[in-house]
């Protein structure tokens, strides 16, 4: 019996967890926290039947400083939670566990406000759903898991609670991320210039025609395990799209606010879970910086020989500004922000980036730009995300130089390729779907093959046309996945626009109503609208081959090879590639980064027709001169007035 069991709290759980361990250990029992110091002894039981978070708070402020591991049992709403078990000195305590179970609930804002106030009250002194068996039950489950902690066998619950509905008795365990902005287990460190330096490190395909360093094979075997549970999951729940031609799989995101989600689309439902897991994954890391603790709160003006100027990057105009009601504010060099360090590869140096532009800022209050997920990439080193945000930057910006400038891209023949996946998508749209496809390369100076995917409806019903663009060193692969983006819409859109038509009419005649996201795909599901897309669907221009408009390049077997090739075309041009390092915790445990790249010039995508950003953007005035299109640079006034049609 040279072991010592603390148990605090009272009640049936706490007798029976008593009961059945004193005759193996040397058992305490105390009710609070109140009676001193609890050194002498190597665990400690936190035991109510029912719920009282302020126990558990102060059981963390008690032991996490003397290094004693605790568990805890208690009831919820007749729902018995036991653990997890907390080692000091380790990421994953009890309050970790509560955020990632109060976010997976579908109730988290009501279970946030009742948290708060059952926390300042004391708790509640008895769950009437507690009954004596379920108790008891629970009792056996806390018993095991001491067990095994004081015989130095692996536990259970180590970061991971047991749920027991105390009805049926029926009990899962369910594994939870430490939080890392935890307040009480979380150690973030200072961001900096030095942890912001970059220095690209190879990064070998995984075979010759890919341009990814991990493949879903290896990734597969922890996505679903450590990312989706509908208890406690960093995401927690997941939906099959049965009616887009191709197979779709959408995972939520929980976030306080609402639920946010987040779609794979590929030709098998397995691989599409993890592409929406992944993707999810990049719209977490995307929010908040939660991989290292902003340090830097101070003005443009007494930063400017170290920061980015958000100028740089395009802001609203000043009559946007201006406008009653709207939701930002027009930069100031002279008020103090937030800053976060990035790494600019054209000044080879660490470089101070707003905050607000390294993540997103869709809010109002004290920002200054609509900013989305523009340029943010998931990758399986640092080295392949990198490379994916800048093609996400430039899949973008060449749709939007292509709208605003009104370009008469040139339009490709699909036949030309000798692809037979590609040709069989293609024909599975018409077939399935019923519509055709419109491609057009829409590759803008830097060379980096951009495409402009547009697919037209046959049928009298439905939506008529919906838009979509993609940009990759293969041609093909752009063109795949601008595919993939499209027949996301398709056919699940149909049922919307026809119960909107009157709405969508609405907002062609007056674009102010194009506010979110999904109006600008919505908009020009009208056959009204069609007419604004006549400078790219001009049937006089003849098609070109891909063999034509894309020349072949020299390929590299490590991606970090091709990702210096395309870092020098910027430089050639004098344009920054600035990165920004939002990794955290969650995933930095599987050997996944995310980052968000900010190439300054170049087009941020935006929705909502009153956020447009164009202003300190000069590129879109210049380049349909360098690419042909113009003879001279296009004015303010010669811009496309009409809202985009990026879905």
């Amino acid at each position: 019996m040279s072991s010592a069991v603390t148990i605090v709290g009272e009640g049936l759980l706490a007798d029976f967890v008593y009961a059945q361990l004193s005759d193996e250990y040397r058992v305490i029992r105390r009710t609070d926290f109140k009676a001193g110091r609890l050194n002498r002894t190597d665990l400690v039981l936190v035991l109510h039947d029912a719920w009282n978070p302020s126990f558990h708070k102060q059981a963390e402020d008690m032991l996490q400083p003397i290094g004693i591991p605790w568990l805890r049992g208690f009831v919820l709403f007749g729902e018995g939670v036991i653990g997890p078990l907390v080692r000091p000195g380790m990421s994953g305590c009890s309050q970790c566990a509560d955020m990632r179970q109060l976010m997976a609930g579908h109730d988290r804002k009501e279970m946030w406000e009742l948290q708060k106030k059952v926390t300042t009250h004391g708790g509640i002194r008895r769950d009437q759903w507690a009954s004596r068996t379920g108790l008891l039950y629970m009792a056996h489950l806390v018993v095991a898991e001491v067990q095994k902690v004081l015989q130095n066998n692996r536990a259970y619950l180590e970061g991971q609670v047991i749920l027991i509905n105390l009805n049926t008795l029926k009990s899962s365990r369910h594994f939870f991320l430490p939080d890392p902005l935890c307040p009480v287990c979380s150690r973030l460190p200072d961001d900096s210039p030095i942890a912001a330096r970059i220095s690209l490190q190879p990064s070998p395909k995984i075979h010759a025609n890919s341009y990814r360093c991990r493949s879903m094979d290896d990734l597969k075997d922890v996505l679903v395990k450590d990312y989706l549970d509908y208890r406690t999951g960093f995401l927690n729940g997941k939906m099959h799209d049965l009616v887009s031609p191709f197979a779709g799989v959408s995972v939520n995101l929980p976030l306080l606010m609402g639920d946010e989600a987040t779609a794979g689309r590929t030709h098998s439902y397995a691989d599409s879970e993890l592409t929406a897991i992944l993707e999810g994954l990049e719209r977490y890391c995307g929010l908040t910086p939660r991989g290292k603790r902003t340090v830097i709160h101070d003005s443009f003006h007494n930063l400017a020989n170290q920061a980015l100027s958000p100028v740089k990057v395009g802001v609203h105009a000043k009559e946007q500004y201006s406008q009653p009601g709207f939701p930002f504010k027009p930069f100031d060099p002279d008020r103090p922000i937030d800053w976060v360090w990035g790494y600019s590869f054209l000044q080879e140096r660490s470089i101070l980036v707003p905050e607000l532009l390294a993540y997103y800022s869709l809010g109002c209050g004290d920002g200054f730009v609509y900013e989305t997920s523009n340029g943010c990439a998931i990758g399986g080193s640092l080295e392949e995300a990198i490379f994916y945000g800048i093609m996400e930057v430039v899949e973008r910006d060449s749709f939007l130089m292509t709208w605003y400038a009104q370009l008469p891209l040139p339009r490709l023949d699909p036949d030309s390729v000798m692809d037979l996946e590609l040709r069989l998508m293609i024909d599975r749209l018409q077939a399935v779907a019923g519509y055709d496809l419109y491609l057009f390369d829409s590759t803008m100076e830097n060379g980096i093959p951009s495409v402009w995917t547009l697919a037209k409806n046959r049928k009298q019903k439905g939506v008529n046309l919906i838009c979509a663009a993609g940009a990759h060193l293969d041609p093909v692969h752009a063109v795949k996945s601008a595919i993939h983006e499209v027949a996301g819409m398709l056919l699940t859109l149909d049922e919307k626009f026809e119960s909107n038509r009157a709405e969508c009419l609405r907002m062609l005649h007056d674009p102010s109503l194009v506010q979110k996201m999904e109006d600008h795909s919505m908009l020009y599901s009208l056959p009204e609208a069609e007419e604004r897309l006549q400078f790219l669907l001009n049937e006089n221009r003849p098609m070109r081959t891909f063999d034509e408009q894309f020349k072949p390049k020299a390929r590299h077997t490590d991606l970090t090879d091709d990702l210096r090739d395309i870092i020098q075309t910027f430089r050639r041009l004098h344009l920054d590639v600035i990165v920004v390092n939002q990794t955290t915790p969650e995933i930095s445990r599987n050997g996944l980064y995310c980052v968000k790249v900010l190439i300054p010039g170049m087009m941020p995508m935006t929705f909502g027709h009153h956020l447009t950003r164009l202003t300190g953007l000069e590129r879109v005035f210049r380049v349909p001169v360098d690419l042909g299109y113009a003879e001279q640079p296009l004015t303010l006034e010669q811009l496309n007035p009409h809202p985009h049609p990026f879905p």
